[in-house]
């Protein structure tokens, strides 16, 4: 069998064993369809079965969730934790609190999780939870109840040398706080690193929240230097406005561009003088209201429930909200209107199409797994400070984060080179994480 059809074979097998998991199907399958050169040089890599073992979690973890509303009403969700692979350290990824988090998506979060955590070199595996529980509307004491009824169960799978979970969707510094405070009551132990993304006076890492954003913005930047350009003088659309988005506007206007939209799932909001982060700030993070609020504050903004924040005139676009965002027909209208750049500050944003008309267009396209990797590369610097006890100041996180992004640029750059395809970065991106786990699981035997 060549390895074309080994590849096909894989992925067929994929499809059969996870039903109904297209997320899952489609991150493998976008992984597997660029491995073909790199298993052929390494076809010790087909006799080990080194890609089947990567594409099976090491471990499917799926449990109940009982509490209680402030009525007094029971709700039963369900709660995933999907660690798929530890080849390179201990399980790594957030958790989502989410309506719509089901075992393919987790999967799919899971499988991505591997290669992004391979591509900052630091030693942490791939990993990713979560629970069909939607944390909005819903009053401080509910999310505790729940979060604390999520742990009972979870805590007997985490800890800092085996799994140690972050925040996602839904689940914040608030969340985090509540899940780590019930894994210090059921353990008995002030285990600092079994949670990343906690608050800073109680073993934090300074840099953490906006680590996600921050980093997707210095990708970007990377690869806009490889065309001679800057984020100076760019105009900048930005999907989403929660935690990474946020972040990512922050950046890029310290750079000295301008975003002039951001959306939410309500709609979109037009801004032609720049964002105002503060009042962005102040709708999302503090009222915890629709973006529409932000316009109806905001003189000249518009707000818009029709059509996609991607048919916005720009230069730089940033998908930071959830999976397949960014369609065939919102990179079309990208490329339309001159759009230079699009890094992925989601997971999988973009659908398969979207990119290959980014491809064919010659657009810079950074795929999240290399794009928004800051979050879990300062994830990986919370632990290791939790470990040596200490914390170290902003400015030295946020300078290590900016080496890491600078670093996975690079490594992705020269990868794609390196196997006849320059400037694609999600080649690169897959190749590049790949060899690092598969060489690790090759050392390490059949296991």
């Amino acid at each position: 069998m060549d390895v074309t059809a080994r590849i096909e074979s894989v992925y067929a097998q994929i499809v059969r064993r996870n039903p109904g998991e297209a997320e899952f199907h489609q991150a493998a399958g976008e992984v597997l369809h660029t491995l073909a050169p790199v298993l052929r040089a390494h076809p010790d890599h087909l006799d080990a079965r080194i890609v089947e073992r990567l594409c099976e979690p090491e471990r499917q973890i799926i449990f109940r969730v009982p509490w209680v509303d402030d009525q007094g009403d029971i709700h039963v969700s369900r709660g995933f934790r999907v660690e798929f692979s530890s080849a390179l350290g201990p399980y790594k990824g957030g958790l989502r609190f989410h309506p719509s988090v089901n075992l393919g998506i987790v999967k799919f979060l899971g499988f991505e999780q591997i290669f992004k955590n391979a591509l900052t070199g630091l030693a942490i595996g791939g990993g990713k939870g979560g629970a069909d529980f939607d944390p909005k509307g819903r009053s401080d004491a509910e999310v505790m109840r729940f979060c604390q009824s999520f742990m009972t169960e979870l805590h007997r799978h985490i800890g800092e040398h085996t799994d140690v979970p972050a925040g996602d969707i839904g689940v914040g510094a608030r969340e985090i706080g509540y899940l780590f405070g019930q894994y210090k009551r059921l353990t008995n132990r002030f285990e600092a690193g079994v949670l990343t993304g906690k608050g800073v006076a109680w073993g934090g890492s300074h840099a953490r929240t906006e680590a996600t954003g921050y980093g997707t913005v210095h990708f970007a930047q990377e690869m806009l230097h490889t065309r001679g350009r800057e984020f100076e003088g760019c105009d900048v659309i930005v999907s989403g406005s929660g935690n990474v988005a946020v972040y990512a506007i922050e950046k890029v206007h310290a750079l000295g561009g301008r975003v002039v939209a951001c959306s939410d799932s309500s709609g979109y909001v037009v801004d032609p003088a720049g964002i105002d982060l503060d009042l962005l700030k102040e709708v999302k993070e503090v009222r915890r209201a629709r973006i529409l609020d932000y316009a109806r504050a905001r003189a000249g903004a518009v707000f818009s429930d029709r059509g996609s924040v991607f048919e916005v005139d720009c230069d730089i676009a940033l998908p930071c909200a959830t999976q397949n965002e960014l369609g065939e027909q919102d990179a079309v209208a990208l490329v339309k209107n001159g759009v230079l750049a699009v890094a992925e500050g989601a997971n999988m944003p973009c659908t398969p199409a979207a990119v290959e008309v980014f491809r064919e267009a010659g657009v810079l396209f950074g795929p999240g797994k290399a794009a928004n990797a800051g979050g879990v590369a300062t994830s990986a610097l919370e632990m290791r400070q939790n470990a040596a006890r200490e914390q170290w100041a902003f400015e030295q996180t946020e300078a290590r984060l900016a080496d890491v992004m600078s670093d996975v640029h690079a490594l992705c750059r020269a990868t794609a080179e390196e196997y006849g395809s320059p400037d694609d970065y999600a080649l690169g991106a897959n190749v590049a994480g790949y060899l690092r786990v598969a060489e690790a699981m090759a050392a390490q035997g059949v296991i």
